[in-house]
């Protein structure tokens, strides 16, 4: 598919979960197509990076669903930031294992997951939706996390066939194939298109997190996470982010929405950051 026909396939008001981590490996090909569409009124759920922000800032957003927004050595994503400080935001604000919970819950087909983290603390306060509830075994309390259900979930991978196989190759595949799993439909951006013979050999199989039957479409886009990582294809974009960070109190999102994303084609954007070759030289960041 292209990245077109995937936006043409998401609806107004639809929950979107977005697979990476906060400038790993996000989708931001699709986020940007996404962008430069009238979609409105979503509900995101995301371990959130410039994703969440972008689409906070361009009005995209109605409830976000997150553990964090952030960009790492950014530590508060900024236009995240903004939109949670207007309070115009509808926000479910929960632990980093509760969303993993709550996306195995929509996985399994269970309606909750009880487990003890939230308890005791203003996640539950805060998130009057999420109930605590007595163990049927025990005079235990359990919070009962909520499936995370989803209608669509969009990733990218490191390279994926035309069957649906999706592989990714990072030393961490973080939690995307929870999200695609939770989802209705997945839809996956790829830096490589490959034969399927590719995924006959064991030690490439072992990177395949899940079922082909679970992908709805893929579309072939190198450099497609930029400026977020693709380990070990490339790293972040560190000067861009600082661009993008600083653009929050120098012309806010429009200007930078008008320079490099507004009415522009991926290789369009890709040429204004210096060209495919240069995303792929990034470097790895080192912890």
């Amino acid at each position: 598919m292209s990245l077109q026909e995937i936006v043409g396939q998401l609806r107004d008001g639809m929950t979107i979960g977005i697979g990476g981590w906060g400038p790993r490996r996000k989708p931001m090909a699709l986020i940007r197509a996404i962008l430069n569409s009238d979609l409105k009124d979503l509900t995101i759920v995301a371990y959130g990076g410039a994703d969440v922000g972008m689409l906070c800032a361009a009005g995209k957003v109605r409830k976000l669903v997150f553990a964090f927004v952030s960009l790492d050595f950014i530590p508060l994503e900024p236009y995240f930031r903004a939109a949670r400080q207007s309070g115009n935001l509808e926000v479910m604000e929960i632990d980093e294992g509760m969303m993993l919970l709550g996306l195995r819950a929509a996985a399994w087909g269970c309606p909750f997951i009880p487990t003890k983290v939230g308890l005791g603390t203003d996640v539950i306060k805060f998130n009057p939706d999420i109930k605590v509830i007595d163990s049927p075994y025990d005079d235990k309390e359990w919070v009962a996390m909520p499936a995370l259900k989803l209608d669509v979930a969009l990733v990218h991978v490191n390279r994926a066939d035309v069957r649906g196989v999706c592989q990714i190759t990072a030393p961490d595949h973080h939690m995307d194939d929870w999200f695609v799993r939770a989802a209705d439909k997945t839809f996956v951006t790829s830096e490589e298109i490959v034969e399927a013979e590719a995924f006959a050999d064991p030690a490439q199989a072992r990177l395949v997190f899940w079922e082909r039957n679970y992908t709805t479409g893929v579309a072939l886009v190198p450099g497609g996470a930029h400026p977020s990582s693709c380990s070990p294809d490339y790293g972040f974009d560190i000067p861009h982010f600082q661009e993008y960070n600083a653009s929050a109190k120098e012309g806010g999102f429009a200007a930078y929405f008008d320079k490099y994303i507004k009415g522009s084609s991926e290789d369009e954007y890709q040429a204004k950051v210096g060209g495919l070759d240069a995303i792929r030289k990034l470097p790895q960041p080192v912890y």
